[in-house]
């Protein structure tokens, strides 16, 4: 059986700040000394790829999967070809060993999630009606109904609150942080 990497998620409507907060978080967490993978659910219709290089056009002969590599990286580009989209578990069971696997969007899936909400953006929040959400994150003082709230541009705050909830804090805080490794906390 395999295990799946921690899951993390951030959720909110567009124009929140999600990818914003992915970006500075990810280095962020990298600097604590975790494996930082991540998964982004996009529209339908989105491609890596473009018309006239040859990945794309073993894909549009009728490839079901196209593996490109280099010295540098690699890729597999997956079509689905009239099969359902994978499920988060599912995706996170492709992924490499890593320690925490952020997840921006699949709003839908039960994983804990930070929703991102910026009052000026002018929609509801998500918390209680989507599954999941632990905590808010906000560019302006709100009810967090029940739930903490965190300052939207507090990367070093959500870092921590992340590592607490999924139970990387002992060995992840920031160096020099109270109770982190080697500082007796």
């Amino acid at each position: 059986m395999t295990t799946l990497p921690t899951a993390f998620g951030l959720a909110g409507w567009s124009g929140s700040g999600k990818t914003t907060l992915v970006r500075a978080l990810i280095p962020a967490l990298v600097a604590r000394g975790l494996r930082v993978s991540t998964i982004k659910h996009a529209h339908h219709d989105f491609d890596v790829d473009r018309p006239g290089k040859d990945s794309y056009e073993h894909r549009a002969a009728g490839a079901g999967e196209v593996l490109v590599s280099s010295a540098r990286r690699w890729a597999l580009m997956h079509e689905h070809r009239g099969d359902r989209e994978p499920t988060l578990d599912e995706l996170l069971a492709k992924l490499a060993p890593c320690d925490l696997v952020l997840v921006e969007g699949f709003k839908g899936e039960t994983h804990p999630k930070l929703e991102v909400h910026r009052p000026s953006v002018g929609k509801p929040r998500l918390a209680g009606e989507v599954p999941g959400v632990v905590a808010v994150a906000s560019d302006e003082p709100l009810d967090g109904d029940g739930l903490p709230v965190l300052g939207l541009n507090d990367v070093a705050g959500i870092a921590d609150f992340i590592l607490d909830y999924t139970g990387l804090a002992a060995a992840h805080r920031a160096p020099g942080a109270p109770g982190a490794a080697g500082q007796g906390g």
